[in-house]
């Protein structure tokens, strides 16, 4: 039992260390598998409800999204095969300030009808580019040596080190910096931006977990702790957030790994289906 609640520890130190002192200043709305954290040295698979803090560092896996919440009402999102480096996460009553990196892949930053009226200092570099936000709606990518930031709502400033910065504040402007070299400030088209804005968002029926979730997958159901972890140790190095609950009926002691927070049952079961036969599962079982 000791390895069992080791692993129990370091997981929920994870999900709840930056909730100690109130509302986390922000935290992980849903995740579309497979999706991983790196804090202080380790890293674990991204869970619904956990907190983030400054310094830590999230990483998508190919189809995999993210979506997070920050304590002033933006969402920030994030697309496949990305990097997002959380540089400064300071709330206040006077101002929210924070600072996002991007490092590779695409990502979306947008302020609800109630958190506009707020006062923030938000900045988002993507790659070498960085965007300074005072309350809107914008979609960037990094890739390839080939940055893009377009404004779909409100008011920024954009540039890159040494350059002066351009400012934005017409919906569907676009800034584009290729190989080390600033191009003309654009103006793209609804459909493509259309399909730019699909590239962060959660995509139905891929077993996204979201905050709240009622449902679980079974991933193995065993009678001793060792292939109970073998199975855990595996799934959550995958980038999904595995987790074990023991239970006991007389002298019968049984461990099952599952995932939870499924908001459906459709949802359980395309996750069910996505593992199954792979990580050392073999026959996943949709409850909730």
């Amino acid at each position: 039992m000791k390895l069992l609640a080791c692993r129990t520890l370091l997981a929920a130190a994870l999900l709840v260390s930056s909730q100690a002192f109130g509302q986390p200043a922000a935290v992980v709305e849903g995740v579309q598998m497979p999706a991983w954290v790196e804090r202080s040295g380790r890293t674990s698979p991204v869970t619904p409800g956990m907190a983030l803090q400054a310094g830590d560092q999230l990483r998508t896996g190919a189809g995999s999204r993210l979506l997070l919440k920050l304590s002033e009402g933006s969402l920030v999102k994030l697309g496949e095969n990305g990097r997002l480096v959380i540089a400064e996460l300071t709330p206040s009553q006077e101002i929210f300030r924070a600072a996002m990196r991007v490092l590779e892949g695409a990502f979306r930053f947008t302020t609800d009808v109630t958190a506009k009226q707020r006062r923030r200092d938000v900045n988002i570099s993507v790659a070498t580019v960085t965007a300074g936000i005072r309350g809107t709606d914008l979609w960037g990518r990094s890739r390839d040596e080939r940055q893009i930031v377009c404004l779909i709502e409100g008011r920024i400033e954009v540039g890159a080190e040494g350059e002066q910065p351009v400012v934005m504040d017409q919906a569907r402007q676009f800034y584009v910096r290729d190989k080390g070299k600033t191009q003309p400030v654009g103006l793209v088209e609804p459909q493509q931006l259309n399909q730019w804005a699909k590239e962060t968002e959660i995509e139905s029926g891929k077993g996204a977990a979201r905050l709240g979730g009622k449902f679980s997958v079974m991933l193995a159901s065993v009678d001793n702790q060792r292939d109970a972890l073998m199975v855990y140790d595996e799934v959550r190095k995958a980038g999904y957030p595995a987790e074990i609950r023991p239970s006991k009926d007389g002298d019968k002691r049984t461990y099952v790994v599952r995932i939870r927070n499924l908001p459906s049952k459709a949802e359980a079961a395309a996750l069910a289906g996505e593992l199954r036969g792979k990580h050392g599962v073999a026959e996943p079982k949709v409850s909730g």
